[in-house]
């Protein structure tokens, strides 16, 4: 087998899945309209369950329902008729996921579920099948060919099944309001959860808090500069933040001089330092450096001097 071979299964995969897409789009609208809108009114939890395949499918949809504030439970097809059912109450409802709707572990589940008066929302690409004839709401998920070349593995099937799944998720996560606070209070560990709660309050060391007076020498800054190991020291004047002197304004300075050391700091002070507020996000705080393509910001709290954050102490954190 050549590239030119691995191209055209490439493509061939890709072509067989749009097509789906494209019938799902047809056949399926209204009725997933329908079982958004009930979900949204659902007092319980929503059970989401399979077999085989569709059961790996069926468990990323409970995991992205629950991610996203619709509280949910991926159970297996299998475990349900032997135990496992105990998890579900008369306020849930219970997502069945099969592609033929048909086989011996469904029909059984069904009929179990029916018994004890648990409602159903199926998806099934035969609209004939027990599953499809048996559920309170059904999304028909057409299938007219599988991406394996002998039509038997789940592939395409699988594909449909996750993003009616993620259309489901999505559509409740808008319907619930759920933004950026909410998904920050679900997520509050990772990458995700620090750029939606880390604030630079949380990382600055309020121990190490370089200052000196408007009224002192150079060599007071590069001292001040040095023992904080921030690169940098904020200059007041009185209790007002005046201005900022950095590790490259040292250098800088100390190449135009020839004796720096004694000069008042007052003579080097020119443009305005940049502020970020004691709650501002890390993450804004990170862009605002980058943009200003400068590695420390002033921090305040109520418009007074709160500490220095340096751009290492943010990519140290983990955003």
């Amino acid at each position: 087998m050549n590239n030119t071979d691995i191209k055209k299964i490439a493509h061939d995969v890709i072509e067989i899945q749009q097509s789906a897409i494209e019938n799902l789009k047809i056949t399926s609208t209204n009725d997933i309209i329908k079982t958004i809108e009930y979900l949204n009114e659902l007092e319980g939890k929503i059970i989401v369950t399979g077999i085989g395949k569709s059961a790996i499918v069926a468990m990323k949809i409970a995991a992205t329902l629950n991610s996203i504030g619709s509280p949910s439970v991926f159970m297996h097809g299998s475990d349900a008729l032997h135990g496992d059912m105990g998890i579900i109450s008369t306020n849930d409802a219970v997502i069945i996921i099969s592609k033929s709707g048909n086989n011996s572990e469904t029909i059984e589940l069904v009929k179990n579920l029916k018994k004890n008066k648990i409602e159903i929302v199926g998806l099934s690409s035969d609209l004939d099948s027990f599953l499809s004839k048996n559920s309170k709401y059904i999304i028909h998920t057409p299938i007219e060919k599988e991406a394996c070349p002998h039509n038997l593995a789940p592939t395409t099937s699988s594909i449909i099944q996750m993003l009616v799944g993620d259309i489901i998720a999505i559509s409740l996560m808008k319907l619930k309001n759920f933004d950026e606070k909410s998904f920050a209070k679900f997520h509050p560990s990772g990458s995700l959860g620090k750029k939606l709660t880390l604030t630079v309050a949380d990382i600055i060391d309020i121990d190490l808090k370089p200052m000196v007076s408007f009224d002192d020498t150079f060599k007071h800054a590069i001292d001040e500069i040095s023992t904080k190991m921030l690169g940098a020291t904020v200059v007041m004047n009185e209790k007002k933040i005046v201005g900022i002197i950095t590790d490259g304004d040292v250098r800088r300075i100390l190449s135009k001089h020839k004796d720096p050391l004694s000069l008042k700091i007052n003579t080097f002070i020119k443009n305005p330092p940049h502020f970020v507020d004691h709650q501002c996000l890390a993450t804004d705080a990170l862009k605002l450096m980058n943009s200003k393509k400068i590695s420390q910001l002033i921090v305040t709290k109520k418009s007074k001097y709160f500490g220095m954050i340096h751009i290492h102490q943010i990519l140290k954190s983990g955003i």
